[in-house]
């Protein structure tokens, strides 16, 4: 039996809701609705009703209602809604989620979809998905399509796009029924599968990464390499977190640089932290610190518009990073290592940390490189870490193979170890 779940406001979307559960019928899979509406009563019924989801939550409904504070409410059948498909999902009765809204059920829905494995598939038609997306789909893989008109009525522009979302997470689910659990869920260490590795690229950091994913590759190992553009390290570092892993190579750290400087593709604060929680051996480099991201040319910020700048491409522009905030850089990446828990190493390429940054480059800059080395070093000393210099540029063949190696040692002898 395939299972679609459908999550949403049964109060002011309940007529919507209605019309996929009939097509979804239709298209033969068995429906679970979850109401998460609050005020008006629901326009059809539920299986798991709004009193059930805000308990999920550790809240009555009544109390909610009192309050009459939207924005809390929203927060709180959200986190009711995320506990409520988690458990259909341990009970095996979730192969799929379709949800329907605006900015607030978009919220509710794709919290809760956030919170579900990887594979499991995940449809949000929503009046917001042609804008930023980011917010609701995190690092997630959701599904997001934009529903054209307002969620308000079937009509003739709503009809088609519902039925193309009714069409896409019935047959998502089907498959997912069907496979294997292995194809839907991660490898680990001792599955049977290869073990799987992350590694961390940016365009200026690709020859020295392919180096090190081609060699690894040899050693027999999957890789899965992660653009450092934001998302990709963020997704990293959820991956990171739930232990699908047997080692991270985090070659390219540019996010950091963004998060210091107010670039456009930080990862947030809390990058290069999960394998060092989770105890995962990594090999740690420092690419493309040597430089911050920006939006297009003309939308440079005045205060760095004296800096080195460069054109990297029509929507990003690049500034070189300081001496200063080398150092800087440097003191956050060794107090992020200092705190890991498991097996890890700093590769450091003496000769540049990017295309650009290499000797004769426009941000070739031994002060500022030598910086970001010394307050590393400084941050690191008598750390569990293992600092290991090569007389190399990133980008290097030999330097992205060396790291591979290392990272292999770290993981034989953790597993020889246990």
């Amino acid at each position: 039996m395939t299972n679609v779940v459908l999550v949403g406001t049964l109060d002011t979307k309940g007529v919507e809701y209605g019309w996929l559960r009939e097509r979804l019928l239709r298209a033969g899979v068995e429906v679970i609705t979850v109401d998460t509406g609050i005020m008006n009563e629901p326009r059809v019924p539920a299986d798991v009703p709004r009193e059930a989801v805000a308990r999920a939550a550790e809240t009555e409904l009544s109390e909610l209602r009192a309050a009459a504070d939207r924005g809390a409410a929203v927060t709180t059948m959200a986190r009711g809604a995320e506990a409520t498909l988690l458990r259909l999902h341990a009970e095996g009765r979730l192969h799929g989620v379709l949800a329907i809204g605006g900015s607030g059920g978009t919220s509710i829905a794709t919290r809760a979809m956030r919170a579900l494995p990887l594979g499991v598939p995940k449809v949000m038609v929503s009046s917001m998905a042609s804008g930023d997306v980011a917010p609701y789909v995190g690092s997630a893989d959701i599904t997001m399509m934009y529903s054209v008109v307002d969620i308000a009525g079937i009509n003739s522009i709503s009809a088609p796009v519902l039925a193309n979302a009714v069409a896409a997470v019935s047959g998502m689910a089907e498959a997912y029924a069907r496979s294997s659990l292995e194809l839907h869920r991660p490898a680990r260490l001792g599955s049977g599968s290869r073990p799987l590795i992350a590694a961390s690229m940016a365009g200026v950091t690709t020859i020295g990464v392919d180096a090190a994913r081609e060699r690894l590759t040899e050693l027999g190992y999957e890789v899965l390499v992660f653009h450092v553009s934001g998302t990709g390290g963020r997704t990293l570092e959820t991956l990171a977190g739930q232990g699908i892993f047997a080692g991270v190579l985090d070659l390219t750290l540019s996010e950091l640089a963004d998060d210091l400087c107010g670039g456009i593709l930080t990862a947030g604060p809390d990058r290069l932290s999960a394998a060092g929680r989770a105890g995962i051996p990594q090999v740690v480099s420092l690419g493309a610190l040597d430089m911050v991201k920006f939006g297009p040319m003309e939308s440079l910020p005045e205060r760095v518009r004296y800096r080195r700048v460069r054109v990297h491409n029509p929507s990003i522009t690049v500034i070189r990073t300081t001496a200063a905030e080398c150092a800087e850089l440097g003191r956050r990446v060794a107090a992020k290592l200092r705190a890991a828990t498991g097996p890890t190493a700093v590769c450091v390429p003496l000769r540049g940390l990017s295309t650009l940054g290499a000797p004769g480059g426009p941000y070739h800059d031994p002060e500022a490189d030598g910086a970001l080395f010394s307050a590393l070093r400084d941050g690191l000393r008598g750390s569990a870490a293992r600092i290991h210099d090569y007389d190399t540029h990133i980008n290097d063949p030999e330097f992205g193979r060396a790291a591979a190696d290392r990272l292999h040692s770290m993981i034989g002898a953790r597993a020889a170890a246990a």
